[in-house]
Parts: C-alpha cells; sequence; structure tokens
C-alpha cells in the first residue's frame, strides 16, 4: 500500500492511510493474528463479551425506559 505525500500536507495523507486500512479490514486482521487464541477461548471470549453487551443494554433500558 503506497500513499503519497502532497506539498507537505501528511495529515491529509495520514487521513487517507487510515482510511484505506479500515476499509480494507487490515488493522482487525492484524490485531486479531498479534496471538494465537485456542478455539475454545474465542467462543468464550465472544459469549462473554456478548453477555457484557446484553447487560448494559438492559441498564439502558431501566434506567430511561420510555425511550425504547
Amino acid at each position: 500500500m503506497k500513499i503519497e505525500v502532497r506539498n507537505g500536507k501528511v495529515d491529509q495523507a495520514l487521513r487517507k492511510f487510515k482510511r484505506k486500512i479500515m476499509d480494507d479490514n487490515r488493522l482487525f486482521e492484524y490485531r486479531e493474528r498479534e496471538y494465537y487464541e485456542k478455539p475454545a477461548q474465542k467462543r468464550k471470549s465472544k459469549k462473554k463479551s456478548a453477555i457484557m453487551r446484553e447487560k448494559k443494554r438492559q441498564e439502558k433500558m431501566c434506567k430511561n425506559p420510555t425511550k425504547y
């Protein structure tokens, strides 16, 4: 991947670079491959995060029931 910096506009080039990485999903893949996780551990962590999301959603509903 190559990004050109034109007229010294580094900020603009950095934004383009970040956008390309996000579109390609490379950052997610890199973080996922950073270390090996056993399949059972993956399932466990996914389940744990789903439980936390649900708890958060339930708390939100309890605080403001008319909004939902």
